[in-house]
């Protein structure tokens, strides 16, 4: 009965939590229906006083031609108005002289005057003018004709607007820290140009927040319906959820959004833990690096005899310093107060991470810096002690890379070694599935299999690392690649990994040498 009211509660809180976004979302979407109506009649008013701006502009351009074409009219036609009326009264002038001329009784004054009159007759303006306007009064080839515009201009319309795709979830994809998300249009629309597709990390199943941690990214310009999300190397998975939406757009709009939709994107997010680190290793969130100059806040004696004759050189904070063997320097600290970082000390430059594993797969990389003298990556149960080295305990497992003086890769656990007859990689994947108990190493580029451990974990454990004259930086929130996935099911179906250092297989044990006695790696070399 308990058990069957503890559902009924479950389910109503759920119930409630779903009414609440809801609520929410109708809150936000109502708010926006006014903020997005202002907006459009801003739009439209703002387009409309656009168009009376044309024609406004269009008016005062032809009116101006109107006005030029008037006066120029006016003043050809003025022009001969003067002069024919200069040349009338010119005309009338002499008209008056001839009829005066025809009463001179004197033959020699008549035939001087009719002379004059000749004269005046050829050089007079009223026979030199062109009676012709050199203007008409015609104006209709400055008229306008709408009757094509005003069909357009009747015709506007909303701009027509690309419905909402829709995704589809069986054909979305989310592997090796890439997902491919698919949509498809509900009916076929050939004016889309493009889409857009909006996403968002999210630590909350199920239907979008309105309210939510993180705000929406955007990928503009998609062509086709399917598109793959993935970072400049990888997208890094460090949110249990991503949600998803996508519009699509024509040459004049966007649509609206597709229903959106929840991808789990689960991975193993963890850091360093600087609390639990030695004080030479200067820890960030996702990089440990050694840095000799950590413990000289307090006093540190060097042993001067065997310090002497080292040749290691370590770049460190932009200089290169000369560096003795940890197994060669000794450091003596005061009484580090409450909470000091002093987790691990003497030789175990170690730190762990900050994440424990208790069940499932997880899986993570490492990459050393390329100088990087010496460094260990594995696994470590929680309690291990601040003296112990990795892999030098039966709580502790790893795979040990040294490049000083003596070229080593070799697993390591419980003070047991075994040599890898591969080259040390780049980078370094782990891959822990603590229910079968394996813990398995991976050259991280090429997914090359390294190393495996079989064992039963009986506790929960830790990432675990060591570095030394170097440093590390780690990649997490990574899915299991799929090649790794692949290769696991193969050998959990052969039985296992023939490579491991395996705590209850004897025969395994028998081929590894006690690190100590190892021939190709020196104990007083190694951290």
């Amino acid at each position: 009965l308990d058990d069957a009211l503890q559902r009924i509660i479950a389910t109503l809180a759920n119930k409630n939590e779903e009414l609440q976004n809801f609520i929410e979302t109708l809150n936000h979407t109502l708010g926006r229906v006014q903020v997005n109506s202002t907006q459009v009649v801003s739009d439209l008013e703002e387009e409309f006083d656009t168009l009376y701006s044309i024609l406004d502009e269009m008016k005062e351009s032809m009116t101006n031609t109107i006005k030029q074409d008037t006066v120029r009219k006016s003043h050809e036609l003025q022009n001969q108005l003067t002069q024919s009326t200069s040349a009338l009264e010119s005309a009338e002038e002499l008209l008056e002289f001839a009829n005066n001329a025809l009463h001179i009784t004197d033959e020699g004054d008549f035939t001087k005057a009719a002379k004059q009159i000749k004269d005046r007759v050829t050089m007079a303006p009223a026979f030199r003018l062109t009676l012709k306007p050199k203007a008409t009064d015609n104006m209709t080839h400055l008229m306008v004709d709408f009757s094509q515009e005003r069909p357009l201009l009747q015709g506007l319309k909303f701009l027509p607007v690309p419905r909402a795709p829709e995704i589809v979830l069986g054909d979305c994809l989310v592997i090796d820290n890439e997902v491919t998300v698919a949509w498809r249009m509900p009916v076929e629309d050939s004016k889309i140009d493009h889409y857009i597709l909006e996403y968002r990390k999210t630590c909350h199943e199920g239907l979008p927040r309105v309210k939510d941690e993180q705000c929406w990214e955007m990928v503009d310009d998609v062509k086709s319906t399917e598109h793959t999300l993935q970072g400049a190397d990888r997208l890094r998975f460090d949110t249990k959820f991503m949600n998803f939406r996508v519009r699509a757009c024509n040459k004049a709009a966007a649509g609206d959004y597709s229903d959106p939709v929840t991808l789990e994107t689960r991975a193993f997010n963890f850091g360093f833990d600087s609390t639990s680190s030695h004080l030479n290793l200067k820890v960030e969130d996702r990089s440990v690096e050694w840095d000799p100059q950590g413990g000289k806040g307090v006093d540190s004696k060097v042993k001067g005899k065997e310090n002497k004759g080292s040749d290691c050189q370590c770049l460190s904070d932009g200089f290169r310093s000369g560096t003795p063997s940890p197994k060669r320097t000794s450091v003596t600290r005061s009484p580090a107060p409450r909470g000091a970082r002093d987790r691990f000390t003497g030789e175990s430059y170690t730190v762990l991470g900050d994440t424990s594993m208790e069940s499932g797969q997880h899986y993570w990389e490492v990459k050393p810096q390329k100088d990087c003298k010496s460094y260990s990556v594995g696994l470590a149960y929680r309690n291990l002690g601040k003296f112990e080295q990795l892999g030098k305990t039966n709580i502790s497992w790893c795979i040990h890379v040294n490049n000083w003086l003596q070229n080593s890769f070799a697993a390591k656990h419980n003070n047991k070694a075994k040599n890898l007859d591969v080259a040390a990689p780049d980078s370094i994947g782990v891959y822990c599935d603590f229910d079968r108990g394996q813990l398995s190493f991976y050259n991280a580029e090429n997914k090359q299999l390294l190393h495996t451990f079989k064992v039963k974990f009986t506790q929960p454990v830790v990432p675990a690392f060591m570095v030394w004259c170097g440093g590390l930086t780690l990649s997490t929130g990574l899915q299991i690649p799929s090649a790794v996935r692949s290769f696991q099911k193969t050998e959990n179906g052969l039985g296992g990994s023939n490579s491991s250092i395996s705590q209850q297989d004897p025969a395994v044990a028998c081929d590894i040498c006690l690190y100590d006695k190892l021939p190709s790696v020196d104990s007083s070399l190694m951290p």
